[in-house]
């Protein structure tokens, strides 16, 4: 039986995980889905830092939660990059997630997400990202429009065209 040398075998593993990284394409959260229809949801120009503003996207049934968050977020909009959006439905369970300080809280079982960092989970039984609405800014009138939705919404098998 022929051992493998300490070379070969750092050369043969260095060169699989280059192939397997050349398949893989850099994404952080999974996208949209599903062609939503736009939808006019506030303007840049009355939002205030912290005051969260409620709309349903991408149908009546799914709330959620508008906010200029007054730090620059990933993904954020406007002319500091600080307006986000979210779903309201927390992740874990469904439970409705209200916005303070930074973070969306869900109340029923005290999970939290980041709304600088994509929504990103980091306390609490919810294992998933809440959602993050896809927002567009007219530039010259300052209205802002939801787009799409990036991750599952609570209780759907998945992100589908609403009819």
């Amino acid at each position: 039986m022929k051992l493998l040398s300490r070379r070969k075998f750092l050369q043969s593993s260095t060169a699989t995980a280059l192939l397997f990284m050349a398949g893989c394409k850099k994404q952080t959260r999974p996208g949209s889905k599903a062609d939503y229809p736009s939808l006019k949801i506030g303007n840049s120009k009355t939002l205030k830092p912290n005051q969260p503003l409620t709309f349903n996207f991408p149908d009546r049934q799914s709330p959620c939660v508008l906010v200029k968050t007054g730090s620059e977020a990933i993904d954020g909009i406007g002319s500091q990059k600080d307006i986000v959006a979210f779903s309201s439905l927390c992740t874990h369970m469904g439970c409705p997630v209200t916005y303070s300080k930074g973070r969306l809280i869900c109340k029923c079982h005290y999970s939290m997400f980041d709304v600088n960092r994509n929504g990103q989970t980091f306390q609490g039984l919810a294992s998933q990202w809440i959602p993050q609405i896809v927002l567009r800014e007219d530039p010259a009138s300052g209205d802002i429009f939801a787009e799409g939705v990036q991750g599952l919404i609570y209780g759907r098998i998945g992100n589908l065209k609403v009819s």
